[in-house]
């Protein structure tokens, strides 16, 4: 029996499985241009059908990581030039802890955007999202639940249709970092804070304030994140 290369998969949600164990491989070990082994090959060194192996080379070839070339194999692409957000989320998940560098990109990239659609939410949010919001902040649900609704309240307010989407894709990622940064009694208050203040600020529509407010919760935010991931990374060397 041929020996397996590629590593071990179980039998359930396979197409996911043979997606991830291929992504891994392509982004840790090899480089544009290199060659994957054929479909046949993949799917005799897993021990799984060709029709299985065959979906889950379509999904990466959807998110940017290889060229399928008929007649002349499976090359590796430069997911610089040809990833997208789908592949972003990916590597988020792709090993046992986010990549540092993965969660600096996510953190930075949210205080550059945010605070200016906290901006626009403010010039342009109607009597009855003030209503929704102050509903929000005097709510009895977790800080998370309320903290990731007025996300989305800032993100409706704003009118800007690709933030919308931008934010709904990525709201189980912040889901899953708000966990651990709400676990802090301090980081609770920080953003009660918050809500407070950038309501008063969508009240009196000052765009001015509203930015500043969310700039400033936002870098707050990156930075104890930012840490406490330090801190395991360390921890494990």
């Amino acid at each position: 029996m041929k020996k397996n290369t590629l590593g071990k998969i179980q039998k359930n949600t396979l197409h996911q499985q043979i997606v991830s164990l291929l992504a891994k491989r392509i982004i840790n070990q090899m480089q544009p241009g290199d060659k994957l082994p054929s479909e046949r090959d993949i799917a005799a060194d897993l021990d799984v059908n060709r029709a299985t192996v065959r979906e889950a080379l379509k999904k990466l070839e959807t998110l940017g990581l290889i060229e399928i070339r008929h007649g002349e194999g499976i090359f590796i692409k430069d997911y610089l030039s040809s990833g997208n957000l789908e592949l972003f989320k990916m590597m988020i998940y792709l090993n046992d802890t986010i990549p540092l560098s993965i969660l600096q990109n996510l953190l930075e990239i949210r205080r550059i955007i945010v605070p200016q659609m906290a901006a626009n939410a403010s010039e342009n949010i109607t009597r009855e999202e003030l209503q929704q919001f102050e509903a929000i902040v005097t709510s009895h649900d977790s800080i998370l639940e309320k903290d990731l609704a007025v996300h989305q309240l800032i993100a409706k307010a704003s009118r800007n249709l690709l933030y919308i989407f931008i934010l709904n894709f990525f709201n189980q990622i912040f889901r899953d970092f708000g966990y651990l940064y709400f676990e802090n009694p301090d980081n609770q208050k920080r953003s009660e804070l918050f809500h407070r203040e950038l309501l008063e600020a969508f009240k009196a529509k000052n765009s001015k304030k509203a930015y500043t407010i969310t700039h400033s919760v936002l870098a707050y935010t990156e930075k104890r994140i930012f840490a406490y991931y330090s801190q395991i990374y360390n921890n494990k060397g």
